[in-house]
């Protein structure tokens, strides 16, 4: 039974029939991931002893009828940024290229308090902004999809480990749309939660006022699962929240007819964007209203304003994370990385400071919004995934994200596929973003949305 392409909730079932064992599925697995990472370099690193020390306490609890939650079994891979006690963790960069934490990060506790089992550390862009870098001790992960382009960053090898059928589900980070990028361009499923939903406690920072953890997975539906059991407060991380968790996968088939979607056209129609993107939305949006959704057009501030915003607030945070080394051991960063962090040294406290305030401005605007509609609809992505390429231009700056902006807002937002470019073929996503704590409406509108379609059953064919 090829277990490559079946979902977290498919998984579930089987172990409840007895079909499939937890021991069964690593193994399956990790022969694949021998088979095929040589060419998608998705993994740093595999814990293959580890893992099947787990998957055997797992199988044995659950054929004693003991089951600790929807991840008991379920094999996932984390981001090399999440602190692994005894594992190797780090960054992809050679500033860590030895280091060994002493700790689990908040976030794989909860996982291992679920049952769940780690196969190993996954490919980042460089400490999860530097990339895609190819001066790293460790090549660039590229797309399943063509392995010739990349899978997007900086989760990048969740996004290809999860689309090429290595593990059902990954933990990413996102601070300006790193879950959510690979997402889009592997053709999955990927949620950046509410801003303080999931712990970062032994995550890497990027920037502390927007970091995010969340996961990849192929359908809204694993989404649920997978973020019922890593959210949750955690009074040892500063930005935590003391919200309750509600039951993800009980709202999930509550279906769209009466939700009212807002539309931000301007952004995905945006001259940059590649021309199959506005095509595959619209039809999106057309799904959505035929399942019985009022559809109406919203304005907000110009992506233009969002990214300058993100961009000075992390441009200032990046470069406290990182100073001591970049005047102690400049030469160990990637050029990538070091050429991103340098700029946050000329950026004055006055300009931070209104970028902050700006901050404000912007997320009070989507909240305005928010009072007249139940979510916003637009593009995850606004072109396909680049082609693996060392010459190309860094292009993180100078164009416009359609995912920062709720980052900014802090805000719960969801990328899923909603189709393929031509001539390409590779995938088109869509994104959908709610009020603060609603990801149990922004998966409701996924999951309505892909019981109408079949994108996220698609998947890579690996040579």
């Amino acid at each position: 039974m090829d277990v490559a392409f079946m979902t977290i909730a498919e998984l579930n079932r089987r172990y409840r029939q007895r079909e499939l064992s937890p021991v069964e599925v690593t193994k399956a697995l990790f022969a694949r991931i021998a088979a095929h990472d040589g060419k998608l370099h998705s993994f740093l690193r595999v814990t293959e002893e580890a893992a099947l020390a787990e998957a055997a306490v797992a199988e044995r609890e659950l054929m004693a009828g003991t089951r600790c939650g929807p991840m008991h079994g379920i094999p996932y891979a984390l981001k090399d940024i999440i602190e692994t006690a005894g594992i190797l963790t780090t960054g992809h960069s050679k500033l860590r290229q030895h280091h060994v934490p002493s700790a689990d990060a908040a976030i794989v506790t909860r996982l291992k308090a679920g049952g769940g089992i780690m196969l190993g550390k996954l490919a980042t862009w460089e400490f999860a902004l530097g990339g895609p870098s190819w001066d790293l001790p460790w090549p660039p992960a590229r797309n399943p999809w063509n392995p010739d382009h990349l899978p997007g960053g900086s989760s990048s090898g969740a996004g290809a480990a999860v689309a090429a059928g290595f593990v059902p589900g990954a933990v990413g980070t996102d601070t300006g749309g790193s879950v959510r990028g690979p997402a889009a361009l592997c053709g999955l499923a990927g949620i950046k939660p509410t801003y303080g939903r999931v712990s970062r406690r032994g995550v890497f920072p990027n920037t502390f006022s927007m970091d995010h953890c969340g996961p990849l997975t192929r359908s809204a539906e694993d989404i649920a699962l997978f973020l019922q059991v890593i959210s949750g407060f955690d009074p040892e991380d500063p930005g935590s929240e003391d919200v309750p968790v509600p039951d993800y996968s009980a709202e999930l088939n509550g279906g769209v007819r009466g939700l009212r979607l807002g539309v931000i056209e301007e952004w995905y129609r945006d001259k940059s964007a590649h021309p199959d993107v506005a095509p595959a939305i619209d039809a999106a949006i057309a799904v959505l209203r035929d399942l019985g959704a009022t559809i109406e057009p919203v304005r907000l501030s110009s992506l233009r304003d969002y990214t300058d915003c993100k961009t000075t607030i992390s441009s200032v945070e990046l470069y406290s994370i990182h100073e001591h080394d970049l005047r102690t051991r400049p030469l160990d960063f990637g050029r990538i990385l070091r050429n991103r962090v340098l700029p946050g040294a000329l950026i004055r406290a006055e300009d931070y400071m209104a970028a902050l305030r700006w901050r404000t401005a912007l997320a009070q605007e989507q909240a305005r919004a928010l009072r007249r509609v139940d979510a916003f609809v637009t593009a995850a992505a606004l072109g396909v995934a680049d082609r693996a390429d060392p010459n190309l231009p860094d292009r993180l700056v100078g164009a416009p994200s359609i995912t920062m902006p709720f980052s900014v807002g802090g805000t719960p937002a969801l990328a899923i596929p909603c189709g393929f470019s031509r001539p390409e073929g590779l995938p088109l996503s869509l994104q959908i973003a709610a009020a603060p704590f609603a990801e149990g409406t922004v998966l409701r509108i996924a999951h309505a949305y892909q019981q109408a379609t079949d994108w996220h059953r698609r998947h890579p064919t690996l040579a």
